[in-house]
């Protein structure tokens, strides 16, 4: 029944999801709203809960084949779920993972508190059966830096591995445990330094938990932001490179360079405020291209079309003034069908 009832899922996101996994089980779906930045609208949304992942979706309107659209996919893993009261939605709740934040509205009371009973049920879960259920991997093509250490990947001395227990692209030296798994027949695996800490109660020296955070290890997903999305990027003639670009709505007066959306650490940042902004087409540089500039400093941005260089000038506008942007309407269409299917778009 749940292999049925997986299959159906998958076809309902377009054959697209990783989702037909004996290690998925699926647990509860439904319609919600999600409240926008400022809590001025509502959206109709689409939840899909399974043990180990929470499916965020959007809606598509049509009668055959695909219906829905994944706009994030949140791990249970180090999830947080908790009530939240507001005056103009009654109902709400709010789901804080690791890869984003949302606050939801329930239809009705009993509504909110089963989508709060099943989250809590499989958070709490997910801590007792670490190494009992073979995890969902991160995709390779998803982080480009470690996910524990922040180190970035290169393909001689720093290369990609996956935590056997909880799934995370780690690199040699944060992989560099082992610990038996219940679902391998209680073999030894290589395991993250955390797994390692849950897996067998010890825990690495203080020395590399205790470094304290620069400033480009600002995790994109630890709270929500007014835009975020993938732009082609250039500066000082370098080659164009697609980058996930994000404005934090805790700092909104900075734009954060990741080199994908579930990097922990960014790879530079731009404080807006003082930047010239120039929309100016130009032969040389791509279609719906900008820049801003400041004195001998010049980066060029260019995004999906017209309308996406649009939302985003709206922001950097406000920000380079110094004046806090507000998160723009309908801000979620910012990843194309071309972006990675679990990315998360602005909040």
């Amino acid at each position: 029944e749940n292999l049925k009832k997986l299959l159906e899922i998958y076809e309902m996101l377009g054959e697209e999801e990783d989702i037909v996994n004996a290690s998925n089980e699926f647990i509860k779906e439904g319609h919600i709203l999600k409240l926008a930045a400022r809590n001025t609208s509502a959206m109709d949304r689409y939840l899909f809960l399974f043990n180990n992942m929470l499916l965020y979706c959007v809606p598509k309107f049509s009668l055959v084949g695909q219906k829905f659209t994944v706009r994030t996919r949140i791990g249970i893993d180090g999830m947080k779920v908790a009530e939240t009261y507001n005056e103009d939605y009654p109902h709400t709740f709010q789901v804080s993972g690791k890869e984003r934040t949302l606050e939801l509205q329930a239809s009705t009371q009993q509504d909110k508190e089963d989508w709060i009973k099943c989250l809590c049920v499989c958070v709490c879960s997910q801590i007792s059966e670490l190494g009992k259920r073979a995890p969902r991997w991160i995709r390779d093509n998803e982080v480009t830096m470690c996910m524990k250490c922040r180190e970035p990947f290169n393909a001689l001395t720093r290369r990609r591995h996956h935590c056997r227990a909880c799934g995370y692209v780690v690199c040699w030296k944060c992989s560099d445990n082992k610990a038996s798994l219940e679902y391998d027949g209680n073999k030894m695996n290589k395991v993250c330094r955390d797994c390692y800490s849950i897996l067998t109660g010890h825990s690495e020296s203080e020395e590399k938990e205790g470094k304290k955070k620069g400033i480009l290890e600002v995790t994109q997903f630890s709270g929500s932001s007014i835009m975020c999305g993938f732009l082609q990027y250039c500066e000082k003639n370098k080659p164009w490179q697609k980058v996930w670009c994000v404005i934090p709505e805790k700092e909104a007066l900075v734009l954060y360079l990741y080199g994908a959306p579930q990097d922990v650490k960014a790879q530079s940042t731009i404080p807006l405020l003082g930047y010239s902004v120039d929309d100016a087409a130009r032969p040389a540089d791509p279609p719906a291209s900008f820049r801003l500039s400041q004195s001998k400093s010049v980066h060029s941005f260019a995004a999906e079309s017209e309308e996406l260089k649009q939302r985003w000038l709206r922001v950097i506008r406000l920000a380079v003034t110094g004046e806090v942007p507000e998160c723009p309407p309908h801000a979620e269409i910012h990843v194309t069908e071309g972006s990675q299917e679990n990315s998360s778009d602005s909040l």
